[in-house]
Parts: C-alpha cells; structure tokens; sequence
C-alpha cells in the first residue's frame, strides 16, 4: 500500500506535462511503468513476481500512452504479452459494456409463497426446537401443503437467525416394531423444585408410538409400588399380548411378575447390556427431558401427574413422528387425520401450559 501511493504522487505531479501536446506523454508514462516495475522487484523476491490487480490496472493505464515498439524495451518484470492481453481484455470488456444487451440470470425453481415462508418463521419463532423435517410435516398436516424438509431449510437459511439448534439422535429399528399388541415400559427419575426425586414409570405402545400413560411415586420403588404405578399407567386401557422390559432389578420382584400372570401379559426381555435393543421407549424418556420436564418446574408428585397427562394428549394427538412418516400416533391407530387449516384463516393454540403452539383452524 505503501508503494502504490508514492506512484500515485509520482503519477500527479506528471499530470502537468503530461496535458502538455507532444511526445512527453509517452516519456512519462514509460518512467512512471519503469519506476512501478522496480518496486514490483523488490516487493517480491521470487522468480516470478506475483502481480496484484492494482498493479495490472496501472500498466494497462500507463500502456495506453506508449508505441507498441516501446512495450519491448519497457517490459522489464514481465512480458508485453501480458500487458496486450490485459488491452484485449478492456476492449472486450468496453464492447460489452456499452454493446450488448442485459442478460437476466436463469430462472431457477419459485420458492414458497409470502405467506407460507411466515408461517413457517413463525412456527420455527414459536416452537425453537423444531427441526426442519418436523415443521415440515406439521405444516403438511395442517395446511395440506406439500412442503419438505430441504424447502424449510432453505427458508430459515434465508430469513431466520436461529439461537439453539438441538438434534437428536438416531435410533435403530425394534425388531418387534410390527406387533399391533406389544408394550414398551421402563422407569426414570425426575428432581421437583423441592429437589425431592420422582420416580415415574412410562408405557408405550411400540407399534403406534403412543403413550399409554405414566405412573408417578416420590418415594423408592420396590415391588408393591411398581405394580401400583403400572396400574396407574394402564388404567382405563386395554391390556397388551406383550411387555417389552429391560433387566432392572425391580423387575425381577416376585410381587410384579406375579402382576403380570394375572393379567396375562407375556414379558418381554432386551438384550442385556444393549440398549438400542428397546430404542422407542428410550427415545421417548428423552424427548420427554429434553421437550418438556426440563423446561418447567413441578412441586409434588400430583403436580407431575398433571403436567404428564397434559403431555401425553399433545404428544399423542398433534406432535408429528418422524418414524411414522408424519402422523402423529392416534392416526397410526387407526384415527382419520385433520382436515387441512386456511392458511388465510388459522389461529395458533398452545399445548402444555404454552411450551408449543401449533396452527388450527380459526
């Protein structure tokens, strides 16, 4: 930088002679090309100087006063080549400017409409941890619209500023995932604002993904309050063919598999030491944490057992499954799927005391 603007005082105290009529322009302008080659030199101490654009630019300027039989004998850190090249380059470049017509870019594919793309926006500003796919699929369910996950993506890259991006992992296909009448049950552990443990047991339906229900107990589980919380969670339900379970010692308590001969059920071993071996429920305990329990607080156990069942309705009536290619759970049961929403007349309504909104019909 440093060197170009003493060429640039050289090239203004030479803007005297060279408005003068004459052959000193010519004189001029080779000094000046000669001068700015030598700082090109020892600028650069390879072999073949490396030539930056303000460079190119000042020798193409300076060429336009010389004879090309002067170009031979200025051309010192490089060859006239180069500067006739860079000529060629300018009249092409003039003709085409002043010549030829505008030529407007490809038309590439329309994207979304106005409205589509706000809606979008604000689903995504209302429920942040909704992934691509999954707003894709509930905007598909609710408005009947044919959108897919690279369409949503390309529209957030564009107009949204995303504060957390969370994905979840993927999980390996049950082998068992086929059988209309097999459960899926295990147990976690949850802290209330007291700080006090909860112990809550969760069932599943592996073939639909619905939550059949939850039982809660503040207190240590042991074989009594395993069946009660089992109770809790199928009560009003049909009983399954199968149970899927884990090695937990609790489940080896004498009181709940007797529970299970009475009620017919049939268990169901995983793979020891291999959890992937019973994904869904898996997953589900940790769309739970993630989605829900760790974004509220909770002071007991009926508290709890409130805010679970407020969960397992969303969760089974409107939450899209990616596994079940869209559909939410109850219509995997057999439930006909909502009518499509009026973009132009929607309403938004809040699930979970207001953790997710989701369009509907106004």
């Amino acid at each position: 930088m440093k060197h170009l603007l003493l060429l640039f005082c050289h090239l203004l105290s030479s803007v005297v002679t060279l408005v003068k009529p004459g052959g000193v322009k010519a004189l001029v302008a080779e000094n000046l090309l000669l001068r700015h080659q030598l700082l090109i030199l020892r600028r650069s101490h390879r072999l073949a100087p490396g030539l930056r654009t303000q460079d190119r630019l000042v020798f193409g300027f300076l060429s336009l006063f010389l004879m090309p039989r002067r170009l031979f004998r200025t051309a010192v850190a490089f060859r006239p080549s180069t500067l006739l090249r860079f000529m060629r380059a300018l009249r092409q470049c003039k003709y085409r400017l002043f010549f030829s017509a505008q030529t407007k870019g490809k038309p590439g594919p329309k994207g979304p409409a106005a409205e589509l793309i706000q809606i979008i926006l604000e689903l995504k500003r209302r429920n942040p941890r909704f992934g691509c796919r999954r707003i894709a699929q509930q905007l598909n369910a609710s408005f009947g619209t044919d959108l897919d996950k690279d369409t949503v993506r390309r529209v957030l890259a564009a107009h949204y500023r995303p504060e957390a991006k969370d994905e979840g992992p993927s999980w390996l296909t049950f082998l068992s995932q086929t059988k209309d009448s097999l459960w899926s049950l295990d147990l976690f552990r949850t802290e209330s604002i007291l700080l006090q443990s909860h112990w809550v047991l969760v069932l599943m339906d592996v073939f639909t993904r619905r939550i059949i229900g939850f039982g809660v107990q503040a207190i240590a589980v042991d074989g009594p309050g395993l069946c009660r919380m089992f109770n809790q969670a199928i009560c009003g339900q049909g009983l399954p063919t199968r149970l899927s379970l884990d090695h937990d010692p609790l489940f080896q308590f004498q009181r709940w598999q007797a529970n299970l001969r009475i009620l017919g059920i049939e268990a169901l071993p995983t793979v020891r030491y291999v959890p992937v071996s019973n994904p869904f429920v898996e997953r589900l305990i940790g769309t739970i944490r993630r989605e829900y329990l760790d974004q509220l607080f909770f002071w007991n156990a009926a508290d709890l057992n409130q805010k679970l069942a407020r969960f397992r309705d969303y969760f089974n009536e409107r939450r899209m499954h990616q596994g079940l290619a869209g559909m939410t759970p109850n219509e995997a049961a057999g439930e006909p799927p909502p009518r499509p929403i009026n973009i132009q007349n929607r309403a938004w309504k809040s699930y979970c005391d207001g953790l997710f909104e989701l369009p509907i019909a106004a």
